[in-house]
């Protein structure tokens, strides 16, 4: 039986102001797509950041519903920011299917669609179907899969240019008490999973074209970003969004022009998460 995931598809950043979350994401020179509104039940709305072959989703809760329960406790209780990595299949039913004779279980099979604002006026629709790794598979945050029915009109022309430069995702970050006990977990949810030492860290490789997983204690990724409070961050999920950007000096002119403070890294340049909705987002060079 083969395994089903292919790498990451995108990561969302769940936010307390969905509204201060895009002035914030403007500011640092991303091109945000129309506000994306979801079903009553979900009682959600979001805004994307796209890039050729990957994004970063902005999710709000706009009400109260049945449905977002689990959500408004993980935000009440984790704090706003990245909470969750969606992993690329083929079909969420053949997931599900051959993870489960994989022995890695799975929840929440079901599909949904959002109308989808265009750019240049009209309304197309997202369609989506989803699956989820049970908690219990998942050493932190959320790991789920996710189909794209409709790719065309998530994938937007227009929405792949932006002032910063970015250009996809690079990795994405998260702090770990025990990086080489959690990283060969997380790898297992990835067909071309594998693990590597980075100092005390650890490296999760995803797959093919796709952003890896970095592990690291908490008072390492403290030096990396000095004088940024990470207890700005969501607890038990994920800390660090470092995204690709064709030119660097674009990305920091951007910073300067949205009146954003900029923090060197050996990387590149980060931005704190107080004006990133609870991520430390790393500008770093494709």
């Amino acid at each position: 039986m083969s395994h089903p995931v292919k790498g990451i598809d995108h990561c969302f950043a769940l936010v307390q102001d969905l509204d201060l979350a895009a002035r914030q994401y403007a500011a640092l020179g991303f091109t945000l797509s129309p506000r994306g509104l979801h079903s009553e039940a979900k009682g959600s709305a979001n805004y994307t950041i796209m890039f050729p072959d990957d994004y970063f989703e902005l999710l709000g809760l706009l009400r109260e519903t049945p449905g977002n329960a689990s959500r408004r406790e993980s935000l009440a209780t984790m704090g706003q920011g990245l909470h969750a990595i969606a992993c690329r299949i083929d079909t969420a039913e053949g997931a599900a299917a051959d993870l489960a004779e994989l022995g890695i279980a799975t929840h929440g099979l079901g599909s949904f669609e959002r109308p989808v604002p265009l750019p240049g006026g009209g309304t197309g629709v997202a369609a989506f179907s989803t699956v989820a790794f049970e908690p219990d598979e998942v050493p932190r945050g959320t790991v789920f899969m996710c189909q794209h029915k409709t790719r065309d009109t998530v994938w937007l022309p227009e929405l792949l240019s932006h002032a910063n430069t970015a250009c996809g995702l690079a990795e994405i970050v998260a702090i770990s008490d025990e990086p080489e006990v959690e990283a060969p977990r997380f790898a297992r949810l990835w067909a071309d999973g594998a693990v590597s030492a980075r100092g005390v860290g650890q490296v999760v490789q995803t797959g093919e074209n796709s952003a890896p997983l970095v592990l690291m204690p908490r008072d390492a990724l403290a030096k990396e970003f000095p004088g940024i409070d990470l207890s700005q961050t969501a607890q038990g999920a994920f800390t660090v969004l470092r995204v690709k950007v064709a030119d660097p000096d674009a990305a920091r002119g951007c910073l300067d022009s949205g009146g954003v403070p900029a923090i060197d890294t050996a990387n590149g340049v980060a931005v704190a998460p107080e004006h990133a909705s609870g991520v430390i987002v790393e500008f770093v060079p494709a």
